[in-house]
C-alpha cells in the first residue's frame, strides 16, 4: 500500500515480516486504520490475520517492519500499547460461576482500580451494553450474546483507544450476532477503533467502514464494502433449473445478456450471467428459458457481495481461522 503518514491512524503498520521456521506469516503487511471506524481484516486460512493481530497487540515480535498502535510503537513502547488498547479472542474470558457485575469488578480490581471506581466503572458498563437487570445472575445462566456483550464490557474497563476483536460472533446464532453488533456499533458512536476479524462476509458488510484482505501474509485489497463489490462487477442473473441435463441449454440462453462468461455450478445446477440492463435481461431471459421448455427451480437478479469480492480475489469462498 505505501500510503503517506497519518496523524489521525489509530493503527500503521508498515512491512511486517513474521516468520515461524521459514514460513512467513507476515510477508510486508501494511495497513492504516483511520480513528474512530470499525475496520475489518479479512482472509481465507493461512492469511495471516491472527498473526496480524498478535503482532499489532504486542503478543508476538515481528521480525521486521514497524507499526504503531494508539501513537506508539509496538516493539520499542509495549507497554503504552497495551495500556490503551482493548483484545477480544474467540472465547468470553469471564468466569461463568461469578455474577456479570462481580466478573467486571473483578477484572477492574485486577487493573488497579480503586474499591469504589470498580464498582462504578462495573455498573456504567452493565447498563452500556444492556446487562444491568441481568448484572446478578451468575454468568452460566447467560444467553451466548450475552457472554460477549460481557466479554466486550471486559476490554473496555480502562476505556482503551483501540479495540481489537478475533471473530466475536463466532458460533453465535443470528439473534445473538445482532446483539454484539449493536454493540460494537455503541462503542464506535462513542469514539473507539474496532479491528475486526471475521469469518462471515455479512458481518464485515454489516459493521466495517473499511475492508483489507489478506492472502499470503500481506493485504491484497483494500476498500469501503461497495468500492470492493464495484471491482467484482455489476448485477447477476442467476437462473437454477430442475433438471441437471438442461444446464448447457440454459447457459446457451443467458448467453445474449451475459457480459463476460457465465458461471456455471453444476452441483447446484446453477448458472450466474453478470449482465447490463437488469430488466431486459430478466424479461428476455425468462423469455428464452420459456421458449426452449426449460424447467426452472429459481431464477432472480442479485448484486455483488463480500462473498464474491473473496471468490474473485482469493479462489475461496470460506475463511476460518487465520
Amino acid at each position: 500500500m505505501g500510503s503517506a503518514p497519518s496523524n489521525r491512524a489509530a493503527i500503521r503498520a508498515d512491512g511486517l515480516v513474521k516468520r515461524y521456521g521459514s514460513h512467513r506469516a507476515l510477508d510486508g503487511f501494511d495497513l492504516e486504520v483511520p480513528r474512530g471506524i470499525v475496520f475489518g481484516l479479512l482472509g481465507p486460512n493461512g492469511a495471516g490475520k491472527t498473526t496480524a493481530v498478535r503482532t499489532l497487540t504486542t503478543l508476538a515480535r515481528c521480525d521486521s517492519g514497524s507499526a504503531t498502535v494508539a501513537g506508539h510503537d509496538v516493539r520499542t513502547e509495549p507497554f503504552e500499547v497495551r495500556r490503551r488498547i482493548g483484545l477480544s479472542g474467540q472465547s468470553p474470558a469471564v468466569d461463568e460461576i461469578l455474577s456479570g457485575r462481580q466478573n467486571l469488578v473483578l477484572f477492574a480490581r485486577l487493573n488497579r482500580l480503586g474499591r469504589a471506581e470498580a464498582r462504578r466503572r462495573a455498573d456504567e458498563l452493565l447498563d452500556q451494553f444492556g446487562l444491568t437487570d441481568t448484572g446478578s445472575k451468575a454468568v452460566r445462566h447467560y444467553s451466548g450474546g450475552m457472554r460477549r456483550r460481557l466479554d466486550l464490557a471486559v476490554t473496555l474497563l480502562l476505556r482503551p483507544e483501540v479495540l481489537f476483536l478475533d471473530e466475536p460472533t463466532t458460533g453465535l446464532d443470528p439473534s445473538n450476532r445482532n446483539e454484539v453488533w449493536e454493540a460494537v456499533r455503541s462503542l464506535v458512536a462513542d469514539g473507539t477503533t474496532v479491528l475486526l476479524t471475521t469469518q462471515y462476509l455479512d458481518e464485515a458488510d454489516q459493521l466495517a467502514a473499511t475492508v483489507a484482505v489478506m492472502g499470503a501474509g500481506r493485504v491484497i485489497a483494500e476498500g469501503n464494502p461497495d468500492e470492493l463489490k464495484r471491482k467484482v462487477g455489476g448485477d447477476r442473473l442467476e437462473v437454477t433449473v430442475e433438471h441437471a441435463c438442461d444446464i448447457g441449454a440454459a447457459r446457451e440462453a443467458l448467453a445474449a445478456w451475459a457480459v463476460g462468461e457465465p458461471r456455471v455450478e453444476p452441483a447446484l445446477r446453477r448458472i450466474g450471467v453478470e449482465v447490463g440492463d437488469r430488466v431486459a435481461a430478466l424479461s428476455g431471459a425468462l423469455a428464452e428459458l420459456n421458449e426452449r421448455r426449460i424447467a426452472l427451480a429459481d431464477i432472480g437478479l442479485r448484486k455483488p457481495t463480500l462473498d464474491d469480492v473473496f471468490l474473485k480475489i482469493t479462489g475461496t469462498t470460506t475463511q476460518k481461522g487465520a
